[in-house]
Formats: C-alpha cells, sequence, structure tokens
C-alpha cells in the first residue's frame, strides 16, 4: 500500500535509529508494529482485577527432563 504521509524529519531520523532500521519503510512498519503491540498490552492491562470472583488457577509441573544417552 502507498501512502503519502507528513513526518518532521527529525522525529523519523530519531525514529529511523532507535529502531536500527535501515529503510524508511521498515521504520515505519516496526513502529506501527509496536503500537499495536502497546495498544493490546493496554487492552490486557486493563482487564486487571476486573474478575469478581478469581480463584487460583491450576499449574501442572512437569517432571525433570532426563537426557539420553547415545550408545
Amino acid at each position: 500500500m502507498k501512502k503519502t504521509l507528513n513526518v518532521d524529519d527529525k522525529l523519523f531520523q530519531e525514529a529511523k535509529a532507535a529502531c536500527g532500521a535501515s529503510t524508511d519503510t521498515e521504520t515505519v512498519r516496526l513502529g506501527l508494529e509496536a503500537l499495536v503491540r502497546h495498544a493490546a498490552y493496554q487492552r490486557i492491562r486493563a482487564l486487571r482485577g476486573t474478575e469478581k470472583h478469581p480463584s487460583g488457577v491450576p499449574r501442572r509441573r512437569e517432571g525433570p527432563v532426563l537426557k539420553r544417552k547415545v550408545a
């Protein structure tokens, strides 16, 4: 998809340096991915403490993994 954007040059160069991107397209892609991850995190975080009757979550411990000796 092609889009025309007006972005502050200094801000864009700082973003490009911060994420280590080699191209402008990669800079925008990485920035958008970070924004989406952050929004998802905020939605999950908003749910914290909203369950009315929380119960303990049963956890299953797996036994130690035994390494087999190869003959």
